[in-house]
């Protein structure tokens, strides 16, 4: 097997392997100084380039390429175009120029701008990006791109991506160089980890919620969920593990190092995390593993759920993004290191993270804002919607009280001893893992928990790069003029000082936790249309324009967009749930009741005396909730119609406030139902039959 691994790993790519095969000594050494120290391409090798890649790719069976990007929407795009072109009146040949792979023109003008475009402005362009590599998938040739509009704006995730890597790669190669680092270029590095349920394609078309919202509206709990803890880390049915064993093979040949897999806690729900990546790779890899696992799924006969909450009273699925910072020649710049001068090191790039987070508290939150993730957020199987940071007790009472002898040497590592002679003892780690913690340090690297399953990564990354090399900016300005030890202890002591509010090793989970943060001055944003609003704050436009993410107009089109998705996911669920209710829900229960009635005279036409109390109950339970669930379905409706409103931060809030309410009553009214009606008479497949349909 490994054998056949290391043959098939990225072979489906146009890697460095591939392009030193195909290209010169010179075309070679030009076009990895552009993907390596990121330098503008030269246009005189694109034509050789694109001839190597085409006939690569054709001999991979490709007839078509596309330019693959990542518009505002959250998924990526493509529009193929064929190798083909006329070789005279009656021949044809193949051809691929280094223009046609340099930029694309794809219209697209129909895809989210916020206002940074009209419908009517149709021209947009797509622009190689060299540092991630070209791929093969079926026939096709992908391209990975940059999204813009004819006057520069960016359209996409990709590109302000990019702008936050070049930022933090020039701040903190600033700082690094003031420490004696002999370094280049520094790189943030992610692992994401995606969660994700799995149930059976027959059963799933039978729920309209699911097929066109991606979670369940409706439907009460079943007997089983998660209590016995017998899914998480349980033995993988054969089904699911034919699944995954073809989602790896699939990813492999796409250079996604797919690695760890799992089940998770809930029933039905699964993990899977590869290696480190830098963080523009692994952006486009997750989404590539987002879209494989939908398509390796269905070829199972099952569905892959990627919403944050397809089932209520169970846990939903997060995206873990697991984030470092390491230089060029391989010094992670969150890792405790050895020597005096590492541990200096560790301290300075910790504490400029620390005020980073605390600063940028709102963007980091605003990152993973969307409706579905509101369902996740604090519900006490993922990070409160606070932000704060782990570090666990010793790390942090070793930073509070960082001093020129606490970085001297390097710290005892404790020894854990099981006490079972035949287990060898093994180091411990100096902190644990707090799930409960929205940002957790983990030994060398911090793993933000808020992102929702469904989730580009982009967003979150752009905003913690940003935010981190901003700091970096101002701690390097301070030791430019001074970089004595004396200087970077001053340094860290101030800033920790200053935002030691931000740091928290309890439990997230808590109701005192909220109490506490409230005193420190945290915001608590619960919800997207709380948050949305900070992106536009003064200190947030100035940091994120001025490091170089976003231009301000960027900034004011996405702050449209979040608010323009967040209101048409609802209502689109909404709307499901009026239909659901109307078609299939009320003439159920209607139909049930009736039932009921007819045996209760049929039972008295036989003994007039029979008390029926069974039957006068459900009756009366089931009438009752007949008439309930009408009328909240018609209040849907009225709500829906005067949610009409032009602002749409007035919109987002209104919905908040007055439709979701009365969507949870419906669902409740509705559920209770189910609860105390006969399985064959109702119109969905319930929750046990989703959750336990992967056998």
């Amino acid at each position: 097997m490994v054998k056949d691994l290391e043959s098939i790993f990225g072979s489906d790519v146009f890697n460095k392997k591939v392009m030193k095969a195909l290209l010169s000594d010179d075309v070679y050494k030009r076009l990895e100084k552009t993907i390596d120290e990121k330098k503008e391409l030269d246009n005189d090798i694109a034509d050789i380039v694109a001839k190597a890649m085409k006939d690569w790719a054709i001999s991979k069976g490709a007839t078509h390429f596309t330019h693959w990007f990542q518009p505002l929407t959250g998924i990526t795009a493509e529009k193929h175009d064929g190798f083909i072109n006329r070789d005279g009146d009656e021949s044809a040949i193949a051809e691929f120029s280094g223009k046609e792979l340099i930029k694309g023109e794809p219209d697209a003008s129909s895809f989210p701008s916020g206002g940074l475009r009209s419908t009517f402005e149709a021209r947009g362009y797509t622009a190689w990006d060299p540092t991630s590599f070209a791929f093969v998938k079926g026939n096709t040739l992908f391209i990975p791109t940059a999204f813009c509009s004819f006057t520069g704006e960016a359209l996409d995730k990709k590109t302000p991506l990019l702008k936050s890597i070049s930022a933090i790669n020039k701040q903190a190669t600033r700082v690094v160089k003031l420490l004696g680092v002999n370094a280049k270029s520094v790189t943030p590095m992610v692992g994401p980890e995606q969660e994700y349920f799995l149930v059976d394609k027959e059963v799933f078309k039978k729920r309209k919620d699911l097929m066109l919202c991606g979670r369940t509206l409706f439907g009460a709990p079943a007997p089983k969920g998660q209590q016995l803890d017998d899914h998480y880390f349980g033995i993988i049915k054969p089904r699911v593990q034919a699944f995954m064993e073809e989602l790896n093979e699939t990813l492999w040949k796409l250079g996604v190092p797919a690695k760890t897999e799992h089940n998770e806690v809930a029933p039905a729900q699964h993990e899977l995390a590869p290696i480190y990546e830098s963080c523009n790779i692994a952006t486009d890899h997750n989404q590539l593993t987002m879209e494989i696992m939908k398509k390796v799924a269905d070829k199972h006969n099952l569905v892959c759920l990627l919403a944050e909450k397809p089932f209520a009273r169970v846990n939903g699925s997060g995206k873990h993004n697991n984030w470092s910072i390491v230089t060029d020649t391989g010094v992670n710049l969150l890792s405790p290191g050895h020597t005096a001068e590492e541990h200096l090191r560790f301290y300075l790039f910790l504490t400029a993270i620390i005020k980073a987070v605390d600063d940028y508290q709102d963007l980091i939150r605003i990152s993973v804002a969307t409706a579905s993730n509101d369902l996740r957020l604090g519900a006490n199987e993922a990070p409160p919607a606070i932000v704060s940071i782990y570090l666990g007790e010793e790390l942090s009472s070793s930073l509070l009280a960082v001093s020129e002898e606490s970085c001297k040497s390097d710290p005892e590592k404790k020894v854990l001893d099981l006490g079972v002679a035949s287990i060898p003892t093994f180091a411990k780690d100096s902190t644990d893992r707090n799930r409960t913690s929205p940002f957790a340090f983990t030994g060398n690297k911090f793993e933000l928990r808020m992102l929702g399953s469904s989730n580009s990564i982009a967003g979150a990354n752009i905003m913690l790069n940003s935010a981190v090399a901003s700091v970096l900016k101002e701690f390097a300005d301070v030791l430019e003029k001074d970089n004595s030890h004396d200087s970077i202890i001053k340094l860290i002591n101030k800033e920790v000082s200053a935002h030691k509010r931000i740091l928290f090793n309890g439990n997230g989970y808590g109701d005192e936790w909220i109490v506490e943060a409230e005193k420190r001055g945290l915001l608590n944003l619960k919800t997207t249309p709380d948050c949305l609003p900070y992106v536009i704050k003064d200190k947030n436009v100035k940091m994120l324009t001025e490091i170089g993410t976003f231009t301000k107009s960027e900034i004011y089109s996405r702050y449209n967009i979040h608010f323009e998705n967040y209101c048409e996911s609802v209502l689109l669920e909404a709307r499901t749930m009026v239909e659901m209710s109307n078609e299939g829900y009320l003439p159920a229960i209607s139909k049930i009741s009736a039932d009921m009635a007819e045996t209760i005279l049929k039972k008295k036409q036989a003994v007039s005396s029979l008390p029926c109390d069974y039957e006068m109950k459900i009756l009366k339970e089931l009438s009752e909730v007949l008439d309930d669930s009408k009328a909240l379905t018609d209040k849907l409706i009225k709500l829906m119609g005067e949610a009409r409103i032009d602002d749409v931060a007035a919109k987002a809030t209104f919905i908040k406030d007055k439709i979701i309410p009365v969507m949870s009553e419906l669902r409740s009214k509705i559920d209770e139902a189910e609860r105390i009606s006969p399985e064959k008479e109702w119109p969905y497949p319930s929750y046990g039959k989703l959750m336990f349909s992967e056998d």
